[in-house]
């Protein structure tokens, strides 16, 4: 499960359905929650954590650095509605990420998380700055990462982030053990095939794959990117509906399965604001799906021809 929604993203939710939502997942057999700083500048951390102290079985944790908090200013339009006043800033320095993570344990309640990734490193998050940003994530975030591991404040370090580029240049540096990709590798793009999938599998870096919606347009809400549907992509959607619905299919269920058939794609993790929303994914995860829709889509073009499926001899079927 991804917990941006419960850091009041686009819309407010509430204490009690942030914790009724989490609930339903754990419940459901999620066993991997990921969060951030970000999401609700230190909310859905808070939210998260507070969940984790009613539970006895803790599930897998990650969350990122890279953002530091100041706390008490006006954080300006990030996206979040009702956030923690905050405003959120990025700093990769390997004194700011040691307190980040320190930060981040006190919200989570907990002494240890399992993944740290460093969020949102790269060009198109950073533009003009980004040279200036990737060196100090590689002399400052990286490294305090790796020291955080060893002393046993994570058992897995990576990169959270919505390009392929920044993973390929970080690869092309150093090793990792995971990618969170959020966005890039859908029933709607598939570019990552090329390059970063086949990568990954040769160097054992584990593929996360979020945003398995793009942004809710899979799963018939009006977002893309983060932002406004372009109509080339409603026109794909609308196609990808109407074959799903000639299978009896839910979009959204081809949508949560698809990434999961290549062997470098370990986990998906789409998010939701309520206990229905988490009801459906669930649900979508355990629904059949023929072979012949995917191989219609194939021959429709509206996904690669050389894309694993799910069934399909050779996929993780995870």
């Amino acid at each position: 499960m991804g917990c941006a929604a419960l850091g009041n993203l686009y819309a407010p939710v509430s204490d009690a359905a942030a914790q009724a939502t989490l609930a339903a997942a754990a419940d459901g057999g999620v066993r991997l929650f990921d969060t951030a700083p970000y999401y609700g500048h230190g909310l859905s951390e808070s939210r998260l954590g507070a969940f984790l102290a009613s539970r006895k079985q803790r599930p897998l944790i990650s969350t990122k650095v890279g953002r530091s908090l100041a706390a008490g200013e006006a954080p300006g339009d990030t996206g979040f509605v009702d956030a923690a006043l905050a405003r959120p800033y990025f700093d990769y320095s390997a004194a700011a990420v040691e307190r980040q993570v320190q930060d981040s344990l006190g919200r989570l309640g907990v002494a240890a998380v399992d993944m740290l990734l460093v969020h949102d490193l790269g060009a198109l998050t950073h533009g003009g700055d980004h040279r200036r940003q990737f060196d100090t994530a590689m002399a400052g975030a990286f490294p305090m990462l790796a020291q955080l591991k060893a002393n046993g404040v994570t058992r897995a370090i990576g990169l959270g982030v919505n390009e392929v580029a920044i993973c390929l240049e970080v690869l092309a540096a150093i090793d990792l053990d995971v990618i969170l990709l959020a966005g890039r590798y859908t029933l709607l793009e598939q570019a990552p095939l090329d390059d970063l999938l086949p990568l990954c599998e040769a160097r054992g870096v584990q593929l996360i794959v979020g945003g398995p919606f793009n942004s809710g347009v899979l799963a018939g809400h009006p977002h893309y990117d983060y932002g406004v549907v372009p109509p080339a992509v409603a026109a794909r959607v609308q196609a990808l509906s109407a074959l799903c619905a000639a299978h009896d299919v839910p979009l959204a269920a081809a949508a949560l399965q698809f990434p999961l058939a290549h062997p470098a794609v370990t986990t998906v993790i789409p998010g939701a604001r309520s206990p229905t929303e988490m009801a459906a994914n669930i649900a979508h995860m355990a629904r059949p799906i023929p072979a012949a829709l995917w191989a219609d889509m194939k021959a429709q073009g509206l996904i690669r021809a050389d894309a694993p499926v799910p069934g399909e001899q050779g996929s993780s079927g995870r």
